[in-house]
């Protein structure tokens, strides 16, 4: 195997765990702080990724992506955070602000990474593809998570829109990733994922460009 694509690969993977490990983090704190405690008795708010990595969605599936695809592609997950909504004081609120924390930690991350990449652009160039990879991948992160799927961050969204039932969303969720194997499958849907992601990576690149 070519030892610059195995270079580059295990950097993705290792930009992947980090971020993942933000990115649940912000769930098991954000849950933490409005009263449930589940997740801080089970040791994940921290963001030491050995709390976090699945064995399935961190390390397996990302790597085979990454050794078998020859451009960019990498989707992956980290071990959902326990969550105990009947701690929360307001119910839809404080689960809907702990589900959208995920998201939003890696939209952060993007954020700084556009301040740290204008810097780059202009100071250190040849740092240039680290910066682009961390907001691809945190792109992807963002789009990925909010698919209205269980146990997707954007399903939790979808059931208060629709005022789906509690044991209606857990039927859902046992047939989730079966699901999202399908969706993933159809070339269309492939087509609006990959739009979404360059569309709002799109973004984050154009302001470092413009301003470095």
């Amino acid at each position: 195997m070519d030892p610059d694509f195995l270079r580059q690969g295990i950097t993705l993977w290792l930009i992947l765990v980090a971020s993942l490990s933000v990115h649940e983090w912000a769930h098991a704190i954000t849950a933490y702080k409005l009263g449930d405690h589940t997740a801080h008795s089970e040791g994940r708010v921290t963001l030491n990724p050995v709390a976090h990595i699945d064995p399935i969605g961190t390390i397996l599936i990302p790597l085979f992506m990454i050794l078998m695809s020859p451009g960019f592609a990498l989707i992956g997950w980290g071990k959902p955070v326990p969550v105990d909504s009947r701690n929360f004081r307001n119910k839809m609120r404080d689960d809907l602000l702990v589900t959208m924390a995920g998201p939003l930690s890696n939209l952060v991350i993007c954020i700084v990474m556009v301040v740290i990449g204008i810097l780059v652009f202009r100071f250190a160039p040849h740092f240039q593809q680290l910066v682009v990879q961390v907001i691809l991948l945190n792109s992807v992160l963002i789009v990925f998570n909010m698919i209205p799927i269980p146990p997707l961050d954007g399903s939790h969204v979808m059931r208060y829109v629709v005022g789906m039932r509690d044991e209606t969303y857990y039927a859902l969720s046992r047939w989730g990733f079966i699901i999202l194997i399908v969706l993933i499958n159809i070339p269309q849907f492939r087509q609006g994922f990959s739009y979404a992601i360059w569309t709002l990576a799109g973004i984050f690149l154009s302001i470092i460009q413009m301003v470095a």
